[in-house]
């Protein structure tokens, strides 16, 4: 199938999918419209709100953090996350995907609102408003406060503007004269 996405690409592929990721990409449609892109395992949106980029997948993965559920939308922003942050956000939720060279840091769930909620406390984490522990008990809070029907700011909206540049391309730790003599190397053991 190709990239260019219509209704009914995205009614097809999704209707061959498993009812878990077939209904949460189901959710994703209702509040952006059609995808960008169907492929036949993902459909992907590009700036659709506050994201860069959300893809919903066929693939879906169980999660038992707060409760059982499934993890089959990511919701991607450009965050640069310091490395020495890395362990808290893994500590934190195993569904916080931190990609360094790109800049991005990503959350996967069942929907967008519960994205929302791991990637500001992840903000949290990486500003040094929260540990990894309290930002765990913040989650259970806002979670069970969505299904009392009570206010779940985190679960709104992103509550800070991603700025500045966030790819890090990392350090070279070659030098170019280190480069050539390997290659002359290489050559000589031919």
């Amino acid at each position: 199938m190709n990239a260019t996405a219509t209704a009914t690409d995205a009614k097809q592929v999704i209707g061959t999918w498993p009812e878990e990721s077939r209904e949460a990409a189901q959710l994703v449609i209702d509040a952006h419209g059609e995808p960008d892109e169907v492929t036949e395992s993902l459909l992907i949106w590009h700036r659709a709100g506050p994201w860069k980029r959300i893809v919903a997948s066929r693939e879906f993965y169980q999660h038992q953090f707060p409760s059982p559920h499934i993890d089959a939308v990511e919701s991607f922003i450009d965050y640069r996350v310091p490395v020495d942050k890395f362990t808290l956000l893994a500590e934190f939720d195993g569904s916080i995907i931190v990609e360094r060279t790109v800049g991005e840091i990503s959350a996967r769930c069942h929907d967008e609102q519960a994205n929302f909620l791991a990637i500001n406390l992840a903000h949290d984490i990486v500003t040094g408003e929260r540990d990894a522990a309290g930002a765990r008990d913040y989650y259970k809070k806002e979670f069970l406060d969505y299904r009392r029907k009570k206010p779940t700011p985190y679960m709104e909206g992103l509550r800070f503007t991603p700025t500045g540049t966030t790819a890090d391309g990392d350090q070279p730790v070659i030098s170019d004269e280190e480069l050539k003599q390997a290659e002359q190397e290489g050559k000589q053991a031919s």
